[in-house]
């Protein structure tokens, strides 16, 4: 077989001689680098400490606004103006849009018209009423003389001073005075039921006058509330009858999440207890508020119970009718959470890696002459997940060290070297 030789320089000559030399001096008498035990897997590593363990539930309901109002017309007309845009937010008699007025000002006319012929109409009644009490009046005068005539007729007649004839017309005259006095109390009736029909006409269309003069008014659509301005389809030049929705007005600055709880958690409800709205991407709690209202009822279809949590809303993030996640915290305790990273399973058991020295009969160094750290692999008993963390019921106590990333390449007793230290060693080839 050819062989092949690469001739070297005196510089690389050099250097390679030393070489022996230089370990000898720098060694002092220790193991050499070859002999020193392994580097140690590279982990990250994590403090335990105290936490506070939640017991939770979670729900899903949608967010409604405690003030919501629908603006709809009160008069019919078209739209002449549009003060507001969606998004606006606006206060309370803050005009939003106005109509047009030629329609609403001619039945106004119509219902003036209308009062002043009910007016002249309650003027005659009352005239009329005048008249037949003074009829009525003089009739009881002709009727009380017809009456004296009558009387004195009679003595004259029984005393023979007068004729049978003449006693009978006066008979007849008393009786004429008698019906037209009954006929004055007719007209007064009829002339007092014509006046309090004309005074029901009256007041009538001095009610249709204000009806027309607040729907002219109403031509001038404004906010009943404060609060967010909705969607406004209509456009200027748009006719919009009675009734038509034109926008909704949305006071959103605290919110209220309706939620039926199981009838097996009624003992465990209170006014106050926490609420959180939980993120769908972070599992994060967005904002947390408190339970408002606690129904005395018992929905009998889903056998739970109505609540109300309130949520503050300053930033305006929340929106009225959105559909979240809430967690209802129904205990708060100390204890401890870790990443769930940082959990192995093994035979159906849970364990995490604790970073420990080793012990003097196996301690070993590492490259960089320290004192290697082991990964011991210690079971835990779990609680229920919180957020991205395991509630840990027993296994580690608040000061020790978890493993939390690379648990892959351990076993336990495997030496580990934490991230730090991983990132100042030399690169291995």
């Amino acid at each position: 077989m050819a062989k092949i030789s690469f001739p070297l320089s005196g510089k690389l000559l050099s250097t390679i001689l030393t070489l022996p030399f230089l370990t000898s001096a720098c060694s002092g008498g220790e193991p050499p680098l070859a002999a020193a035990g392994p580097p140690g897997v590279p982990v990250k590593l994590e403090n335990v400490v105290p936490s506070t363990i939640k017991e939770s539930s979670e729900f899903v309901g949608s967010l409604e606004a405690q003030q919501r109002a629908e603006l709809r017309a009160e008069t019919e007309g078209r739209i002449t103006k549009i003060f507001a845009s969606s998004g606006d937010r606006v206060t309370a008699g803050t005009p939003i849009m106005e109509l047009s007025l030629n329609r609403s000002k001619a039945q106004l006319n119509a219902e003036i018209a209308n009062v002043n012929v009910a007016r002249a109409a309650r003027a005659n009644a009352k005239a009329e009423l005048k008249e037949a009490e003074a009829e009525k009046v003089s009739a009881q005068a002709e009727v009380e003389l017809q009456n004296e005539d009558f009387e004195r007729i009679s003595q004259l007649v029984s005393q023979g001073a007068l004729a049978e004839q003449r006693l009978d017309q006066i008979r007849r005259d008393r009786d004429r005075a008698v019906a037209e006095l009954e006929a004055s109390q007719e007209r007064i009736e009829a002339s007092r039921a014509s006046l309090d029909e004309a005074n029901a006409t009256l007041v009538q269309t001095q009610a249709n006058v204000e009806v027309a003069t607040e729907d002219l008014q109403d031509n001038k659509i404004v906010a009943p509330i404060a609060g967010i301005v909705g969607d406004i389809e209509s456009k200027v030049g748009d006719y919009v009858s009675i009734g038509n929705t034109i926008t909704t007005i949305t006071q959103n600055q605290s919110l209220d999440l309706r939620l039926s709880i199981p009838l097996e958690r009624s003992q465990q409800l209170r006014v106050g207890l926490p609420v959180e709205l939980v993120s769908y991407q972070k599992d994060e709690a967005i904002v947390t508020g408190g339970i408002s209202f606690i129904s005395p009822q018992v929905d009998q279809q889903l056998q739970g119970i109505l609540i109300k949590a309130r949520f503050p809303n300053p930033d305006g993030k929340l929106r009225d009718e959105q559909f979240v996640r809430a967690r209802v915290i129904w205990d708060e305790r100390p204890g401890v959470l870790i990443p769930t990273t940082a959990i192995s399973r093994l035979g159906g058991q849970e364990f995490v890696y604790v970073a420990t020295k080793p012990e003097a009969s196996e301690q070993e160094q590492s490259q960089t002459g320290e004192v290697q750290q082991i990964a011991r692999q210690k079971p835990v008993k779990l609680g229920e997940i919180q957020g991205n963390k395991y509630q840990v019921l027993e296994g580690v106590e608040p000061g020790e060290k978890i493993v939390v990333s690379g648990i892959l390449n351990l076993s336990d007793g495997t030496p580990i070297l934490p991230e730090s230290k991983s990132s100042s060693l030399p690169p291995q080839f």
